[in-house]
């Protein structure tokens, strides 16, 4: 999918929690920061593109142990050992973005190393991931407004 899908994605689920949370503005951050993170390892990324990042895409291939559950449970459990705070926040970006990856046509080895593609049908960039966008910024904006507004 593309970022700005993720993004829209990770919004409603951040104007969902936000009410429950202590500390918003960590929150806010690290799960937007956490929803760009899985795709580091391509350089067509927003992240990606970026040198710093450069060597890892020598390591590691798109889709490959940067979009696996098993490595985002590892880096989670670090944060709740270490920095509880950004453990939930960065827990829901990350696992937002594999869970939506997983869903595109080129899917997600959510095991990985384990060979087992999870894949659905959308392709990226293409009209039903238009649609998804879409259907999301629409989700946000209204809970925008009624959060705003006081009604939820």
């Amino acid at each position: 999918m593309l970022i700005r899908t993720h993004l829209a994605i990770i919004v409603f689920f951040i104007l969902l929690l936000i009410s429950s949370v202590e500390n918003k503005l960590v929150f806010i951050s690290v799960a937007l920061v956490a929803t760009f993170l899985p795709d580091i390892d391509s350089k067509f990324s927003k992240l990606g593109q970026r040198k710093i990042f450069r060597p890892l895409q020598f390591f590691v291939k798109h889709r490959g142990i940067l979009h696996s559950f098993i490595f985002l449970f590892l880096i989670t459990l670090f944060f709740v050992f270490f920095i509880p705070v950004v453990a939930l926040p960065f827990f829901l970006g990350y696992s937002v973005h594999l869970f939506t990856d997983s869903f595109t046509k080129e899917g997600i080895k959510p095991f990985y190393p384990f060979k087992k593609n999870s894949s659905g049908s959308l392709k990226t960039g293409g009209k039903a991931e238009t649609s998804v966008f879409v259907v999301f910024i629409l989700a946000d904006l209204f809970l925008l407004v009624f959060r705003t507004f006081g009604v939820f």
